[in-house]
């Protein structure tokens, strides 16, 4: 049990990467689903004050980014940025999938790289 254990540790441990932006943090997370599939998390951390119980806390929001999206991910936030600094909209060589809902991402990604949510919980074992 024990073993199963500090494997499971090990996999949060993949890399990390913090990044202090004002009063936000970015955490950037490499992991492995049980089948050893490397995934990012990107979880944005904001300390906030409860009013209520008069302490501070801290809001996150997480993101997925799994590694067959990785370059359109890369495409868009760059095409975002660009925008943002030059107010041009930045010229496509690629086709636009924006209209494809998730269903029709699932079926053009091979079976093999394909991973449930439940892959990525701890203790979970469904392969």
């Amino acid at each position: 049990m024990e073993e199963l254990e500090n494997k499971e540790r090990d996999r949060e441990e993949i890399f990390s990467r913090a990044v202090r932006a004002g009063k936000r943090t970015y955490f950037f997370d490499v992991k492995a689903t049980v089948n050893d599939e490397y995934y990012i998390t990107i979880t944005e951390s904001k300390k906030r004050f409860n009013n209520e119980q008069g302490k501070f806390f801290y809001e996150k929001h997480k993101l997925f980014l799994y590694k067959e999206d990785f370059d359109k991910f890369a495409v868009g936030l760059n095409d975002a940025v660009e925008f943002i600094r030059t107010g041009r909209v930045p010229e496509h060589t690629e086709t636009d999938d924006s209209s494809r809902t998730d269903e029709d991402a699932a079926e053009t990604r091979p079976a093999s790289r394909s991973i449930e949510f439940e892959d990525l919980l701890p203790g979970s074992d469904t392969h």
